[in-house]
């Protein structure tokens, strides 16, 4: 299958969703906002650097290459552009994951310990004061991709985010439940790639077609 072909319409956008690589954060069990992201870890690395060779052999064409403020999206980004053609990142603040408020940087078993929300069953609750509910997150993302899409008709767009960014979209352009988990479980994987058609009208509308989700054929190598 090629990656490399831009959308046929002249009315679509291409949106490629990237999930980062693992993250330091995933390894050591951290909550890995603003304070507490460090990265990727080595992992995580060697996984986005399979996915540049993959689109290396392919021919991939891009015409923007966005990020999210966090650190892993933005490594995530530059390992990227060499198959890009060197694009420039973009850093965009309303691709990042969800703002998880005070406890950012602490382990996830104090989380427990402090606060202890879930916010697959109660999604108008932040997952700490000052952080942002599910629902919240949801409707940012939403509000972010239509943006791309309809600021970017007939190219290629792709965003290195977060396996939530990637859960919100799959939700809001499916017409699934907020409450994430107890209908529909969604397990992306590091590195991955998931694609969105979106034709957009002259009024502005976007009508959303799911290509691919959780592509990750060019990790079956990495170890």
């Amino acid at each position: 299958m090629s990656t490399g072909q831009p959308p046929p319409d002249p009315r679509t956008t291409r949106l490629i969703l990237v999930r980062h690589g693992e993250s330091a954060v995933q390894v050591s069990r951290v909550v890995g906002g603003p304070l507490g992201c460090r990265g990727l870890s080595e992992l995580g690395r060697r996984q986005v650097e399979a996915l540049r060779d993959r689109w290396l052999r392919s021919g991939m064409h891009g015409d923007h290459l966005v990020a999210s403020t966090l650190p892993r999206a933005q490594e995530t980004a530059e390992l990227l552009r060499p198959a890009l053609a060197g694009l420039p990142v973009v850093i965009d603040a309303e691709v990042h994951e969800l703002d998880p408020g005070e406890c950012d940087g602490i382990t996830w078993d104090d989380y427990v310990e402090l606060y202890d929300v879930d916010p697959r069953a109660d999604p108008y609750t932040p997952l700490s004061p000052g952080g942002e509910s599910l629902a919240d997150f949801f409707v940012r993302v939403g509000r972010a991709l239509h943006r791309l899409a309809t600021s970017h008709v007939g190219e290629t767009v792709i965003v290195a985010c977060h396996g939530g960014v990637i859960d919100a979209s799959i939700a809001t352009f499916l017409g699934l439940p907020t409450q994430r988990g107890s209908t529909y479980g969604l397990h992306t994987t590091n590195a991955s790639i998931t694609e969105w058609r979106a034709t957009v009208s002259p009024g502005q509308a976007v009508h959303w077609s799911l290509v691919r989700y959780n592509d990750a054929a060019h990790l079956d190598l990495v170890e």
